[in-house]
């Protein structure tokens, strides 16, 4: 066996398991205990009583057209995310694989919008999309047209999610480009030989090879869907306009720090973590990484 003896295992182990209990299992289980209580502060002072309501935030969810929305919202990014983000970066990581020379060029261009700050990515299109001297606009005029409202209703989503989608693509480029890296040279060379073109080499070969990774890529895709947050409320606070544009992390955020509405936040937390749970068992299931293609 590697370890023989167990004690330092134990030893290096029982500190963050500690973190971990302390900082995500308590909360998240105070989480749940704070949905069904009326809160009037974030936390109860000496003396002070909340009053216990039971189911009746859980109620108030399913009435929630603004819930709705940030569900369907999320729902709706999830598939952009696994089309768009795991799509493009499969994509430009196998033309990448292809190249010999220069390519940790490439590495440092696709993968540099991840260590940009999400506020900075979020006021800089929030710049662009500016009805009054934004970049599109202007571009807009000097092409003789008008101006056009790019956050309106119809328009806001999907300008949003321009963003979200572009700012991971480089996340998921360099993770595929990896897996793509520890494919052997000599069956692409075989299946040269044997006359196979280069589509057919991604679709026999390269696809196959990466199942793995590409599977991780997309539970990722799925769940970080459901906790987009910074760039939106950057780009247009509080779901505007009109509340299209919240995801199910903004409308958290508003009720919770903005209306201090902390139990009926508590219950929309708590509903994220438990969509988290069931889309990634869904998507486990369905996309096996062992699975014989």
């Amino acid at each position: 066996m590697l370890y023989k003896k167990k004690l330092p295992l134990f030893i290096f182990l029982v500190p963050g398991l500690l973190l971990m209990v302390l900082f995500l299992y308590k909360p998240f289980i105070e989480n749940i205990i704070n949905s069904f209580y009326d809160m009037t502060s974030v936390v109860k002072m000496p003396g002070q009583e909340w009053k216990f309501i039971g189911l009746e935030n859980y109620k108030r969810l399913f009435q929630d057209t603004k819930v709705r929305i940030a569900i369907l919202n999320s729902f709706k990014m999830m598939i952009l995310s696994v089309v768009f983000q795991v799509g493009i970066a499969f994509l430009l990581a196998v033309l990448v694989s292809r190249i010999n020379k220069g390519q940790h060029i490439f590495r440092t261009v696709y993968f540099f919008p991840i260590v940009i700050s999400a506020s900075a990515i979020g006021l800089l299109f929030k710049l662009f999309y500016n009805y009054n001297g934004g970049m599109l606009n202007q571009i807009m005029i000097a092409l003789g047209k008008e101006p056009i409202n790019w956050l309106s209703t119809s328009k806001a989503f999907s300008m949003i999610s321009i963003p979200i989608i572009w700012s991971y693509v480089g996340f998921y480029f360099v993770i595929i480009l990896t897996g793509l890296n520890a494919i052997s040279d000599e069956l692409y060379e075989a299946a040269s030989i044997d006359g196979c073109s280069n589509f057919k080499q991604v679709f026999y070969i390269t696809i196959p090879m990466v199942r793995g990774v590409m599977c991780s890529c997309i539970t990722l895709a799925v769940t970080g869907a459901l906790k987009v947050f910074d760039l939106p409320w950057v780009i247009v606070p509080k779901g505007a306009p009109q509340g299209v544009t919240h995801f199910l992390g903004t409308y958290m955020y508003e009720q919770t720090f903005t209306i201090s509405n902390i139990d009926y936040g508590s219950t929309i937390a708590f509903v994220i973590v438990i969509f988290g749970v069931i889309v990634s068992k869904i998507v486990s299931v369905l996309i096996k990484p062992d699975k014989n293609l």
